[in-house]
């Protein structure tokens, strides 16, 4: 077992930064040195989730050792973790869908996890301890499943790499993967922080021609302009059931409401915004992951309006990990100007602290 520094979450509220001891990697398993890893709202939520884990979930590092089932990459790799860890096998993965797989879907880092890697696999203070989403990438070392690495070109900084593993990957797949975003179409995004940037960037990619930014942060909307929003709508807190918003956004689509709407705020009385936002057969969509209890009136989904709560994009890491970094390669894809702040492990309290407070669109962790 080897030592490493690692941010811990208590399961009532608050981390603590220790040493946690890692195993090297069986069969199919790869052990990682975190380089950087990203900070989101989700990594705020863990702290309440009932256990002892290490936290984290956006990562990208080099690879230090493989199992003699790894083929796919070796030692010395630059790699970026993703935390969809999909099987290969089951019905979900044989179709294609595999954020949804049966094995491993997101829905069991509520529940203690199972296998080496994730719990035997990595100790603290004697005792197995689980990984966030069974990486756990705020530690210096993460002992994952081969299924959650994929190497990433020489060109891409550790930190870039780092935030697509869900940020840019949740936000633009969602756009592109999900809604589907057609070349004329029209957008608006509700919350302009590290997802909702990255929405913005998948509607301008895919084609969208209108392109409305919403948040009650101007800076975050003078953000967003720079990542491809045609419109900067500043939200007011008197218009908690976005009336007045869903006429703004009437205004700039000839009358009749966006064809996509996006919800990437992580405020639960916001859940079902987007359905104020969105045309008669339009498509909203709820991109951050609330999971809290929430009432809407139905007839918010008046006239065959579709409502979507989609998963980390629709991620399938082979394919659209290489396409995100061919974008960044070409400067079709902002990554650079995402990372607002780098801060050290210690430094995780005012990560966290600035990332609620909406002085970053991202900021990162350095190891």
């Amino acid at each position: 077992m080897t030592p490493t520094r690692a941010a811990i979450a208590d399961g009532v509220g608050s981390f603590t930064i220790d040493t946690v001891e890692v195993g090297s990697p069986l069969a199919d398993e790869v052990l990682v040195e975190i380089r950087a890893a990203g900070i989101c709202h989700t990594d705020h939520a863990s702290l309440s989730w009932k256990r002892p884990l290490v936290m984290g979930h956006e990562g990208a590092g080099v690879v230090r050792e493989v199992g003699p089932g790894v083929t796919h990459v070796r030692p010395g790799d630059a790699v970026v973790l993703n935390w969809c860890i999909p099987c290969g096998a089951c019905p979900q993965c044989e179709r294609g869908d595999t954020v949804l797989c049966e094995v491993s879907k997101p829905a069991h880092v509520m529940a203690p996890s199972r296998g080496h890697a994730h719990a035997a696999g990595t100790r603290w203070r004697g005792s197995p301890i689980d990984r966030s989403f069974n990486i756990g990438t705020l530690s210096g070392l993460s002992l994952v499943r081969k299924e959650a690495v994929t190497p990433i070109p020489a060109s891409v900084p550790f930190p870039v790499a780092a935030i697509t593993g869900c940020g840019v990957m949740t936000g633009f797949g969602s756009a592109v993967n999900v809604a589907r975003v057609q070349p004329g179409d029209s957008v608006a995004v509700l919350g302009c922080g590290g997802v909702g940037l990255n929405v913005i960037q998948g509607a301008r990619v895919a084609g969208a021609t209108t392109i409305i930014a919403i948040d009650t942060n101007a800076e975050a909307l003078e953000r967003a302009r720079a990542f491809g929003a045609t419109h900067a709508l500043l939200a007011g807190r008197d218009d908690p059931e976005l009336e007045a918003m869903a006429a703004s956004v009437r205004q700039h689509t000839d009358g009749r409401g966006a064809d996509h709407a996006f919800e990437a705020t992580s405020v639960p009385a916001l859940a079902f915004a987007p359905l104020r936002l969105v045309r008669d057969g339009g498509q909203a969509l709820q991109v951050s992951g609330i999971n809290d209890a929430v009432s809407v009136p139905m007839p918010w989904f008046m006239w065959n309006k579709r409502y979507v709560t989609p998963l980390y994009g629709g991620c399938v890491p082979s394919r659209d990990f290489p396409r995100i970094f061919e974008l960044y390669a070409k400067g079709a894809l902002q990554l650079d100007a995402l990372v607002t702040r780098t801060y050290t492990l210690d430094q995780l309290g005012q990560a966290i602290d600035d990332m609620l407070t909406g002085r970053n669109a991202k900021g990162v962790i350095l190891f």
